[in-house]
């Protein structure tokens, strides 16, 4: 019955929300969501935004990083236990009882599946102390992922003053997990049973991801739901070497439960219609000849060693400027650095790649011309 119900709920999806060719942009009244992005999984670069670093509640989609900081922190046969504050957690929620003891492999699968509340303060608990030192641990990895609109609370994502991340951050934590094994095999499983330590209390839990069913190339990531928060959805998606990830916030609010969907697959479709590899630069061999002052060669030849390689679209705008060194004076040693090409996508910088010498060239100076007529009248 649940396999039925899904495939009529994505019919119902595709044909609200038909496989648009967006010629060259989506625009922001396309989608229900008051933020969302998409961003290229492998290079973190935004292909679309709307108001993607508006600080948003963002409800279960907290998870992600809550997994992740528990895949990297502790151990999967660790064994948690459930305190009293942890089964007072609202639903949704596994409903250990007090002191029943679960291994965190067992308990990711239920924080990530089937979302349960009660589960993330396990978890939380069981490596960070306490709810507020896992919090700590959260912030602090956020930090290092180089993002400052983000600050946890709680582990779950339930509402909470002064919990909060954007869009923006959102996909660059998701982009960030998903290059873990464990983690991207915990968000594909479709249902994972496990019980406590002790054997008596059973469970099976089941994924709440339908668009893992509803769009090709799909394999994760996260749904979220609260009041403040409405519905939410971190997504990704493969296909045809093509990794996207695409975070909707505030995808509206009951009974509109489907949007998430919709937005979702509006993103992902705008990024596989319009978006392919390209090669933006390769390595120079012979590039320009760069005058070098009391030399003993006024010119030395160069080199750029280097390739880009991204998704890119007719949209786009790829620039390429060179920066040489206006004052080169010798010695000049192979392979020394004399200046750089720059890289741009839409005026914005995405890396670069040095310009080196190809030789070396000696200094024009009194020593130089004395070993020559050493080397030309005494040695001969």
């Amino acid at each position: 019955m649940k396999k039925i119900i899904n495939i009529v709920l994505t019919l119902i999806i595709i044909m609200y929300c038909p496989y648009y060719s967006y010629g060259s942009e989506l625009q922001e009244n396309d989608l229900f969501a008051k933020s969302a992005i998409l961003i290229d999984g492998d290079s973190n670069r935004v292909l679309y935004e709307k108001n993607a670093h508006e600080r948003m509640a963002n409800a279960s989609t907290t998870k992600i990083m809550t997994c992740i900081v528990a895949l990297e922190n502790g151990k999967l046969d660790d064994i948690a236990e459930f305190s009293e504050y942890a089964t007072k957690m609202p639903k949704v929620k596994l409903g250990a009882s007090k002191g029943s003891k679960y291994k965190i492999e067992d308990l990711l699968y239920s924080l990530m599946l089937e979302s349960h509340n009660d589960t993330a303060v396990a978890i939380a608990e069981h490596i960070g102390g306490s709810v507020e030192g896992y919090a700590k641990m959260m912030n602090e990895k956020a930090k290092s992922l180089g993002l400052s609109d983000t600050n946890f609370v709680t582990p779950n994502g339930l509402d909470a003053e002064n919990h909060y991340t954007t869009a923006y951050d959102l996909a660059i934590i998701s982009s960030y997990a998903i290059k873990n094994k464990e983690f991207l095999k915990i968000i594909n499983t479709k249902s994972y049973s496990f019980s406590d330590l002790d054997g008596k209390n059973n469970f099976t839990v089941n994924n709440k991801d339908l668009f893992l069913d509803m769009y090709e190339g799909a394999f994760g990531v996260k749904t979220g739901f609260t009041g403040n928060a409405g519905y939410c959805f971190v997504g990704a998606s493969k296909r045809d070497n093509k990794t996207f990830i695409s975070v909707v916030l505030a995808s509206g609010w009951p009974p509109s439960k489907t949007n998430k969907w919709k937005d979702t697959v509006k993103l992902m479709n705008f990024g596989n219609d319009n978006y392919e590899h390209r090669v933006l630069f390769e390595s120079i061999s012979d590039f320009k000849r760069i005058r070098v002052s009391n030399g003993t060669k006024k010119y030395c030849d160069t080199r750029i060693d280097g390739f880009y390689e991204t998704l890119i679209s007719d949209m786009d705008v790829v620039d390429i400027k060179y920066v040489l060194d206006k004052n080169v004076h010798a010695p000049v040693y192979e392979g020394q650095n004399l200046g750089r090409s720059e890289l741009y996508i839409n005026n914005k910088k995405i890396t670069e790649f040095s310009i080196t010498s190809k030789e070396y060239i000696q200094k024009f100076d009194f020593e130089y011309c004395m070993k020559k007529i050493i080397n030309k009248y005494l040695i001969e």
